[in-house]
């Protein structure tokens, strides 16, 4: 009779580490993983077009500059060529953000324009071991008319995905 209860005794020896390993999976599998984004800046993306709504590509080069709360100014797109597209981070709580192109040609001749951009922002949650950002939700697009001609609003809604343009920028005919 001593076999049989060594049998039952070395089956329970097995299943312990089985039934163990089990329960180390569950409560693996209970814990959440939050994906917090590495990168959590809020772009616009922008395009350039002809007057007849097809691409056009700046050769001449742009910068663009946004002016800070403390006055000063800040470089946002540094002297690009051969342009045709292009991404901008936005402000994360003002209403408005305001652009300044400034686009030079190899003659010397520089042309500025303003883009005066009115958003309402709203926070954006997704965890509390995540860093909040802000969403936005384009209201009205301005512009001065030096260089740009007129800006109409692709997509209003501006979030992580940049893939969609939000502005189409039509630029005055250059010389």
């Amino acid at each position: 009779m001593t076999q049989p209860q060594t049998n039952r005794n070395s089956r329970a020896a097995m299943r312990l580490p089985a039934l163990a390993a089990i329960a180390a999976a569950m409560a693996l599998g209970a814990c959440s993983s939050i994906d917090c984004p590495v990168e959590n800046t809020v772009y616009t993306a922008y395009g350039l077009y002809k007057a007849a709504g097809v691409r056009d590509t700046l050769t001449d080069t742009l910068t663009v500059s946004t002016a800070r709360s403390n006055r000063t100014d800040s470089i946002l797109l540094n002297r690009s060529t051969n342009t045709s597209a292009f991404e901008l981070p936005m402000s994360y709580t003002a209403p408005a953000d305001t652009l300044v192109f400034t686009i030079a040609d190899t003659l010397g001749r520089t042309v500025r324009d303003t883009l005066w951009i009115d958003k309402e922002n709203y926070p954006h949650f997704e965890s509390v071991d995540c860093n909040i950002s802000f969403f936005h939700y384009i209201t009205g697009v301005r512009w001065a008319g030096h260089a740009i001609d007129s800006v109409a609003v692709n997509k209003q809604h501006v979030d992580y995905d940049a893939s969609t343009e939000h502005f189409h920028i039509y630029l005055k005919a250059r010389r």
